[in-house]
This record gives C-alpha cells, sequence and structure tokens, in this order.
C-alpha cells in the first residue's frame, strides 16, 4: 500500500489508519455475516413457512430494517462525536454492533418459541443497524482529518477498504463451515459459530481504537469555535444542499453491492441452481475486484477529485445494469463470475472517493453528522430496498428489470453531482 504515497505515513498515521481499518473491517464483517446468513437460512428458521418466497422476502426485510435504523444511529452518534469528539464515539458504535451481532448467534428459531425469534431477531438487527449508524462516517473523519494536505482521498479509502475486508471475513467463514459441515448440520448450529465469533474480533477493534487520540480538526473546532448544540439542526438549516447531495450520490455504491453479493447469492443458488459452496467461491474472488477499485480511485482523487472519480462509478453502474440480464442469468459461472467483477470494481469507483467526499461538504462542527446522515438515509433507498425490489422484480420480469434498479440508481447518484453545480 506504500508504493500509493509519495511518503512514508509517519507510526501515528500509520496507528490512526489501521485503526479507522481494522474498525471498519470489523463492522461490515458483523453487517455481511447477517446479510449472508438471510439469503441462506435466516427465511426458513426465523418467519413462518407460508412459501419459500415469502421466506426470503421476510429475511430480507429483516436485513433491511437495519438500513432504517441506521439513520437514528448517524443522528444520535453523530451528535456525540460533533460535541464530545470522534474517539468515544466510535467506541461506542462498535460495541453496540458487536454486542448485538454476538446476541443473534443465541437466538432461538421459530420452531422453538413462534413469533418470538422473528421479533428478536428484528431488534438486534435494528440495534446492528443503530450502531453502524455511527461507524463508517466517525472512521472516515478519523482518517481524513489526520490527512496531511493532498492526500485525503489516499487517507479516506481505508474505511472503504473495511467492505472487501469484512466480506471476504464473512462469506470466507461461511464458505469454510460448507466444507466441514452437511446442510443440516449448517442449519441446526453451524450458522451461529460466525455471529460467535465476532466477539474477538470485536475485542481487536477496541483495543486499537482506545489508544487513539482525537482528531486535530475536532481540537481546532473545540478550541476556537463555538461547538452547534443541536448539529443535527445546524446540518439541515445550514448545510441542507450537500446533504441532499450526498445523500443521493452514496444511492448507487450500496445498490451495487447489495445487488451483486445478497441478492446474487440467493437467486444464484435457488432460481439458477448453482451450488451454494461454488457461488460464495466466485463471490469473494470477485470482491477482490471492489477492493482494487478503491485503491486506484482514491490514488487518482487526489490527483483529480474525487467528483471525477465518482462519475465514473455511477456510469459503472448503468452499465452494470445492462449487463445484468445476460451475464448474472447466464449459465457458466465464469459468465457471472465476470460480471461480478466488473460491478464490484466499477462500485470502488462510486465507494472508495466516498471517504474523502463527504467530509469535504461539510465543517468540523457538523461533519460527523452530515458524513452520517448522508451516508446512511442514501442507504435505505440503495441498499435497505434493493434485495427486497430486486426480488419481486425478477419474480415479475426476470434480471433484465432488476437490472433497471441499477440503472436508476446510477442515474440518480449522477444527478447529487449535479446538485453541487453552482
Amino acid at each position: 500500500m506504500s508504493a500509493s504515497f509519495s511518503h512514508a505515513p509517519t507510526p501515528g498515521h500509520r496507528r490512526i489508519l489501521t485503526a479507522s481499518l481494522i474498525g471498519t473491517s470489523v463492522e461490515f464483517y458483523d453487517f455481511y455475516i447477517y446479510a449472508t446468513a438471510a439469503a441462506l437460512v435466516f427465511g426458513p428458521l426465523f418467519f413462518p413457512a407460508e412459501s419459500a418466497s415469502a421466506q426470503t422476502m421476510l429475511s430480507y426485510a429483516s436485513f433491511g430494517l437495519a438500513f432504517f435504523a441506521r439513520p437514528l444511529g448517524a443522528a444520535v452518534f453523530g451528535h456525540f462525536g460533533d460535541r464530545l469528539g470522534r474517539k468515544s464515539t466510535l467506541v461506542g458504535s462498535l460495541m453496540l454492533m458487536g454486542g448485538a451481532t454476538v446476541a443473534i448467534a443465541f437466538l432461538p428459531t421459530y420452531a422453538q418459541v413462534g413469533w418470538i425469534a422473528p421479533f428478536l431477531l428484528c431488534v438486534l438487527r435494528f440495534a446492528q443497524g443503530f450502531g453502524l449508524g455511527g461507524e463508517w462516517g466517525g472512521a472516515s473523519l478519523l482518517a481524513v482529518e489526520n490527512a496531511p494536505p493532498g492526500y485525503e482521498n489516499r487517507y479516506g479509502m481505508f474505511p472503504p477498504l473495511g467492505a472487501p475486508i469484512g466480506f471476504i471475513a464473512a462469506n470466507g467463514f461461511f464458505l469454510l463451515l460448507g466444507t466441514m459441515l452437511d446442510d443440516q448440520q449448517f442449519r441446526d448450529w453451524g450458522w451461529r459459530v460466525p455471529f460467535l465469533a465476532s466477539a474477538a474480533l470485536v475485542g481487536l477493534g477496541l483495543w486499537v481504537r482506545l489508544k487513539l487520540t482525537e482528531t486535530p480538526a475536532f481540537r481546532e473546532a473545540a478550541a476556537h469555535h463555538t461547538l452547534p448544540k443541536v448539529p443535527i439542526a445546524e446540518l439541515f438549516r445550514s448545510h441542507l444542499r450537500p446533504t441532499i447531495a450526498g445523500t443521493v450520490g452514496v444511492i448507487a455504491c450500496f445498490a451495487l453491492f447489495y445487488l451483486t453479493t445478497a441478492f446474487a447469492l440467493s437467486y444464484g443458488t435457488t432460481v439458477l441452481g448453482h451450488g451454494r459452496q461454488a457461488f460464495l467461491g466466485v463471490e469473494i474472488g470477485a470482491i477482490l475486484f471492489l477492493a482494487l477499485g478503491v485503491v486506484v480511485s482514491c490514488i487518482w482523487a487526489d490527483q483529480t477529485g474525487a467528483q471525477a472519480m465518482l462519475r465514473l462509478g455511477f456510469v459503472g453502474c448503468i452499465v452494470t445494469g445492462l449487463l445484468m440480464g445476460p451475464m448474472l442469468g447466464a449459465a457458466s459461472l465464469w459468465v457471472v463470475f465476470a460480471w461480478l467483477a466488473f460491478g464490484l470494481f466499477v462500485m470502488g469507483f462510486a465507494y472508495g472517493p466516498l471517504g474523502g467526499w463527504l467530509p469535504s461538504l461539510f465543517e468540523p462542527g457538523v461533519r460527523y453528522t452530515g458524513v452520517s446522515i448522508a451516508f446512511n438515509l442514501g442507504g435505505i433507498f440503495g441498499g435497505a430496498l434493493a434485495p427486497i425490489a430486486a426480488t419481486a422484480l425478477a419474480a415479475r420480469g426476470g434480471l433484465a428489470l432488476v437490472g433497471v434498479y441499477l440503472i436508476v440508481a446510477g442515474v440518480v447518484s449522477l444527478g447529487g453531482l449535479m446538485l453541487l453545480r453552482r
């Protein structure tokens, strides 16, 4: 990674970048093991057996619940992040999400306790989303507010890199379990192991974050400026345009990710009939292209500007939607892999530069709130609704109709960039 920097980061900067990377990797691991379990086993385990498609839809609904919790978490953690500082707020968000993830490992199923099972699952899923609502924005500020001038996007790429790392850890865990357990063992108890293992990862994240100091930008704002008493009120009063622009600007990256991962996994292993192990392996290979896209786009963003890279990513989202029907629906997994790799690579351009771009839209006194609100509100439209809408669209008109969802997401995010043009 050092090749992307013209000078080596100081030991203090390396510690900060490591903390931002580890923290988001743990958070995304927690989030993705739920997405994978929702696609594979949560439907029949936690919801009434009216029909297989109904169970899948209800499972995706519980998955989407976290996205509606995330803006609430963004408002709460953003308030304390802008009032009290970035460090303590990031510790709190990690503890909440990690605790909820571990608790899911001990839940009873619908067959054991009836409606209490999906209720408890949804409560813990809501807590997961509430915690993540304060995570991504704070981790981005931790990196960007410590960056030397001209290095904001290269430093800002470390929190986004937590996404592919967390995804590989989560799906790799499920892939490993699949080689060790048969389907019945996996359904009976194997799916619980990744949730239980989160306890060790959360402990690692907390150990790293507790060693950090506050960012220079927040110390400067606290020492020389009057911080807003209610940051979210100040945000909507004085920063409404960038908040709207940031919100619609993140829709494409969320839609790309959850349609190429959660939806593609469920659709590929049920409707298309691909083996679960084979498809998980294909997705793990394709996710490496997301990491590549993040690194390439963030290096270029410090030279050409983040908006130029985001624009390429949003156009790539449109192209991915056009290719979805013929490529994801192909009989050959190699063709499926090519589509996934392309979609995730261009997602790197729609996602990586957000780490530097979103903080640049807001002043320090409302920055934690602004980044978190914009990122997580956009997640509702691009992430929460995407697998549910895609399942309904696929049943009505096939994968080509699902591709229209990606096309619309790309066009809407391009409109977000237009809002910032004077």
